[in-house]
């Protein structure tokens, strides 16, 4: 008897156990995920200046140390998150991210002073690294290897939206309510309320609609150290640590257009443009806006190109587009001018392209039976990139130019480029060669 045909959704063939709805829940998670981790270091410049009252002068260090003190705990979590994941399913961990980053949204406009606004960065932290994690991983999992790279190309179009939605919606919150007559403290407190609210209902609706399979029965009896382990010893393969560096700066790429460019150009509006705190938080989202529609409209087309290329071969392009188009912000002279919106149109288009094309070349690569953990650390890099890119980018911000930023960026991409061009002959799919997980010494 002839097998029955894979089914799908909007053009993905399904892996074998995966409904319909199971991948309608992945793709929604993709939408509120990327909405919730995009809205808050989007709405920081409101709650530095219009809540703690920091010095335009402070703005750039101090978010370059929420955005320091934010990766250290991911670093300290995203390996062990992976190997969670592959011993008890991914459910409880997209649950427990939703509620982390339920909990660090609803207490952020009530910190009273930059230590405790710390504190709250780092749970936040702790749930955007979960949901990191996994929507990679569920990605992969829930579609067959033929269209895993149009499948992140859709969970780029949904992450896109999720995105424009915060940057253009949910930052305006604050306004909307001081427009109505709320005091401005008031209105940014209740606003994170409001989110958080939200944030757990769809955390809760997540755990009914995805799937409660585990990818792999091994994983269960392995130590969560081993299968840690295991996610490390994956980068001896040429095409995984292409794939990790790419994760390097595929992170630190969306960390520079939802935190530094919402402050570029709110910073710029106060001080040059003399609007209110809120007002100039809402221009900072219409800037980041068009990033993100660039973005989300340009998402399918690279997850087309993951699988009609060589993946080794579409990361190396991706990263050369995204180096240029953040580099591109050294011609940038007025943050409020059209200059600023062309850029953002490239950097949208760069950000996209190295999100939606390093997790399809690890997919390829990685056994499935340590997939999550392989995840968790491609994430893992992806913080580490942000530590960098957040620390001296924050520093340079102040001390040189609120591009800084951006140009760190840039060049990290390069340093990719040229490591992908060196290793690129010697990628090898995982099909063709043993599918056995590669493991660490004893």
């Amino acid at each position: 008897m002839a097998a029955s045909p894979p089914r799908r959704v909007l053009g993905l063939d399904l892996a074998d156990g995966i409904g319909r709805g199971n991948m309608w829940a992945c793709l929604s998670m993709a939408f509120a995920a990327t909405a919730v981790i995009s809205f808050l270091p989007a709405a920081q410049p409101y709650i530095l200046s219009g809540v703690l009252g920091v010095a335009k002068g402070d703005q750039g260090k101090i978010v370059g140390l929420l955005g320091v003190a934010a990766e250290i705990a991911m670093i300290a979590s995203l390996a062990w998150y992976g190997a969670l994941a592959d011993r008890y399913g991914r459910r409880p961990v997209v649950l427990a991210g939703f509620v982390l980053c339920a909990l660090g949204a609803a207490l952020f406009p009530f910190a009273g002073n930059t230590t405790v606004l710390v504190a709250l960065r780092v749970v936040f932290a702790l749930g955007v690294a979960a949901l990191s994690g996994m929507l990679s991983t569920v990605a992969i999992d829930y579609v067959r290897d033929s269209s895993r790279g149009r499948s992140y190309g859709l969970i780029g179009l949904f992450s896109g939206l999720g995105a424009m939605v915060a940057v253009l919606a949910l930052v305006r919150l604050p306004k909307i309510l001081e427009d109505g007559g709320t005091a401005p403290v008031t209105a940014a407190r209740l606003s994170f309320l409001i989110i958080a609210a939200v944030v757990l209902a769809v955390g809760v609706l997540m755990w009914f609609t995805l799937s409660k399979r585990r990818v792999s029965a091994a994983a269960e009896r392995v130590r969560l150290v081993r299968l840690v382990r295991e996610g490390l010893a994956l980068a001896r393969d040429p095409g995984v640590a292409l794939s990790y560096a790419a994760g390097f700066v595929a992170r630190a790429d969306l960390a520079v257009v939802a935190g530094f460019m919402s402050l570029w150009v709110a910073d710029h509006a106060r001080t040059e443009g003399g609007l209110s705190g809120a007002e100039a938080l809402a221009r900072a989202g219409a800037v980041v806006g068009i990033a993100q529609t660039t973005a989300m409209l340009a998402a399918p087309l690279f997850g087309w190109l993951g699988d009609r290329m060589r993946r080794q071969d579409v990361v190396i392009l991706a990263q050369a587009l995204a180096a240029a188009a953040y580099l591109s912000t050294l011609l940038v002279s007025d943050p409020l001018g059209s200059g600023m919106m062309v850029t953002a149109v490239l950097v949208g288009l760069g950000e996209i392209a190295v999100i939606t094309t390093a997790g399809p070349l690890l997919a390829q690569q990685a056994p499935a039976s340590v997939r999550g953990s392989a995840y968790g650390v491609q994430t893992l890099c992806g913080a580490v990139g942000i530590l960098t890119v957040s620390g001296l980018g924050g520093y340079l911000y102040d001390a040189w130019r609120p591009a800084a930023p951006f140009v760190v960026a840039g060049v990290a991409g390069l340093l990719v480029v040229a490591f992908g061009l060196a290793v690129r002959h010697r990628v090898a799919p995982l099909s063709e060669q043993d599918d056995t997980p590669v493991t660490a010494p004893a």
